[in-house]
């Protein structure tokens, strides 16, 4: 049965659509949210976005924006008609999100209600947008809050699972936030709107679908890092007694190996990324692999630094979980993989013991989602799949 007859004999069923924005790609997942609890990917397309010697903000929106437009053009191309709902997940740097924790401790008991709960909240939101546009005093544009998640709330010191109309004298919040530009927030709105009119369309970030996801795979894992290897940026976050401590960024990706390989080769992106392929498949000629090698190995070096320095400033004097679950392209998962577990680099970490590394590929989420045949197996929409199904639908 083809495509388009799937979709006239199913339409009844919950559609919704999925973009997923990141700093390399561009895709587009449609579901079906069963009552069985598991998603159904129905069909998948994913679009790179042109990589250039030179990062340019403005070009690079440019770029992204254009990628998402053949996807959701694509889409709609495939007789959906309009789904229920859109999703749109945001990895870094279209996004930024923190952790943080709000606390408040009076010597007479209060009453902790929803209208308290509400009021902290706002003003931890202002504060950190204020935060935000203090560091980056340059730019003009308007940030909007996309996300916000109660991770943990204490009272008088003990974790409760339903906090309200409770007499405390002492309440502590942990909450997760996420902003993103107004003018890139419109950008995508406008791109979806061209074929999908939707008043509102949901957004997240891409990092807390995977926290989300990943510790409900590995419940037996309290203490872990979440490495996302995008494009232009990675993102480490911390996670300790399953709770999303703290995260952090530095912008060299797997376009900056790309560019480097270019550099070194005097050759153009294109031929960068042929000549990486080649030397990963053992295909490159002598004089070319000792050649590539060579730069890899002075890349690898400059991300490891970034990375080492990253880890400092994020562990705060506790030891670092010494299990990994990172997200990458699958062609460069060897180089970031053996980069993390060098020597050079252990020894100046406070690790718990040697790090054990899991690469979140398709296998690692199998029988949390169903595809139909001949769908291609995209982790980032199986992880994206799997929270909507279970957090946000």
């Amino acid at each position: 049965m083809g495509i388009f007859s799937y979709f006239k004999t199913k339409i009844k069923e919950k559609i919704v659509i999925v973009f997923d924005i990141g700093s390399s790609s561009v895709g587009g997942f449609v579901l079906s949210l069963g009552k069985n609890g598991i998603p159904k990917i129905i069909f998948t397309v994913r679009e790179p976005i042109t990589l250039e010697m030179t990062l340019n903000p403005e070009q690079f929106l440019i770029l992204t924006i254009k990628s998402l437009d053949l996807v959701v053009d694509k889409i709609f191309k495939q007789g959906l008609g309009a789904p229920e709902k859109i999703f749109c997940t945001l990895a870094s740097p279209w996004h930024v999100s923190e952790t943080r924790t709000i606390k408040l401790e009076k010597n007479e008991p209060f009453i902790f209600n929803s209208k308290l709960a509400d009021s902290l909240i706002q003003k931890e939101i202002a504060l950190f947008e204020e935060e935000y546009l203090a560091k980056y005093a340059n730019t003009e544009d308007r940030v909007l809050p996309i996300e916000f998640k109660n991770i943990k709330t204490m009272l008088n010191g003990y974790e409760v699972s339903e906090p309200l109309n409770q007499k405390i004298k002492e309440l502590e919040i942990t909450i997760f936030i996420s902003i993103s530009s107004e003018k890139v927030l419109n950008k995508i709105k406008e791109s979806i709107g061209k074929h999908f009119y939707f008043k509102e369309i949901r957004f997240f970030s891409f990092l807390f679908a995977a926290f989300a996801v990943v510790r409900d795979v590995y419940s037996h894992t309290e203490d872990f890092l979440l490495i996302d290897i995008g494009g232009e940026v990675t993102d480490i976050s911390m996670v300790k007694k399953n709770t999303l401590r703290e995260s952090i960024s530095f912008p060299l990706g797997v376009n900056f190996i790309i560019r480097g390989v270019a550099s070194a080769m005097i050759s153009s992106i294109e031929e960068a990324k042929s000549l990486i392929s080649l030397l990963k498949d053992g295909h490159a000629g002598d004089a070319e692999t000792k050649k590539i090698e060579e730069a890899l190995d002075g890349l690898r070096i400059k991300w490891l630094n970034k990375f080492q320095e990253s880890l400092a400033n994020i562990s705060n004097d506790i030891s670092i979980p010494s299990t990994i679950y990172i997200s990458i392209e699958k062609d460069l998962v060897d180089f970031f993989c053996y980069a993390i577990k060098t020597e050079q680099f252990n020894q100046f970490s406070f690790t718990e013991s040697k790090f054990e590394i899991v690469f979140l590929s398709g296998e690692v989420f199998h029988g949390m989602a169903t595809f139909e045949a001949n769908v291609v197996r995209d982790p980032n929409c199986m992880i994206a799949s799997i929270c909507i199904n279970r957090f946000l639908k």
